[in-house]
């Protein structure tokens, strides 16, 4: 049986439902030596802001049991040196393409996002990651208070393009702050980013992390994404979601899909295998295939 992988994200067809995860496959061509990057749904872009920023100081990452905690700090070259030095040969492997973008307030977001706006059409959609401090005088993370995250989504709509809103796992308010943003102009939500987490060196007896804490992502936060992905689901039926954390195989794909993920995202696990997207993307089919499922959009409509 031919498995038809196409998908829907709102108003944008993918050919497949697996992408890369933003934060963990740079911001180009970095994984063409691995696999054919126009085989994959899309490769989404580490964050990108509208100015260049050095990220957080060293050590950035560092393993953990079944993940790994990190603290880059959203290191990036800022949109305009991505559209001229970095797109152009992403695009020439047949890639089609998410941004992401990132800011310290809102009109930075908005910056950002009207620079993209003549960007190619192979840019897809933009994903606005709101897991980032505001800096505006309100003290929160955007996407832990629902009006922030609401203004934000908003002010990025000179994009040109589909919106989709990056949401944290570390709030309570994840059903609020999902319906708000899409209220706002989101067309999906992309769950979840990385769950606060910390780790202690055992020889310095300090954090292993130069900027203290950081983000947990891999194997350890999928029950997370999961339920995540399931209570937004079920709280609002309409709302496309691209499910992502940590996806190392096809069943966990699939896993996210069956309780509503339209699509998923491949993060953590590239780091072991750079291969992970493709060979996720194919078990994916493999395990449709066997369940004589013949349309891997199928799997987001079971719930």
């Amino acid at each position: 049986m031919t498995v038809d992988t196409r998908v829907r994200v709102g108003s944008v067809e993918l050919a497949n439902p697996v992408m890369t995860a933003s934060g963990t496959a740079g911001y180009g061509n970095e994984f063409a030596p691995f696999f054919d990057l126009s085989t994959i749904g899309a490769v989404v872009t580490k964050s990108i802001a509208a100015f260049e920023w050095a990220g957080n100081p060293a050590p950035r990452v560092h393993p953990t049991p079944l993940g790994m905690i990190n603290a880059v700090g959203l290191q990036g070259p800022g949109v305009e040196h991505w559209l001229t030095h970095e797109l152009p040969g992403l695009l020439d492997t047949g890639a089609t393409v998410v941004c992401s973008i990132w800011g310290r307030s809102v009109d930075e977001y908005r910056q950002a996002a009207d620079l993209l706006a003549s960007a190619p059409e192979q840019v897809v959609a933009v994903e606005v990651n709101l897991s980032c401090p505001n800096l505006e005088g309100r003290g929160s993370i955007f996407a832990h208070d629902a009006d922030l995250s609401a203004d934000v989504m908003a002010a990025t709509d000179g994009c040109n393009r589909p919106r989709w809103g990056k949401l944290s796992p570390n709030t309570d308010r994840l059903v609020e702050v999902a319906d708000a943003v899409h209220n706002a102009g989101a067309e999906a939500v992309t769950l979840i980013n990385t769950v606060l987490g910390m780790v202690i060196d055992p020889h310095t007896l300090r954090p292993a992390l130069g900027n203290g804490g950081g983000g947990l992502s891999g194997r350890a936060i999928h029950p997370v994404a999961v339920r995540a992905v399931h209570d937004v689901r079920q709280a609002l039926s309409d709302l496309p979601i691209i499910g992502v954390g940590g996806v190392s195989s096809g069943w966990e794909a699939a896993e996210l899909m069956l309780v509503g993920a339209n699509a998923v995202q491949v993060g953590t696990a590239s780091f072991a295998d750079p291969r992970a997207c493709a060979r996720v993307s194919e078990e994916l089919v493999d395990f449709a295939d066997q369940r004589k499922i013949p349309h891997l959009a199928d799997l987001s409509a079971v719930t």
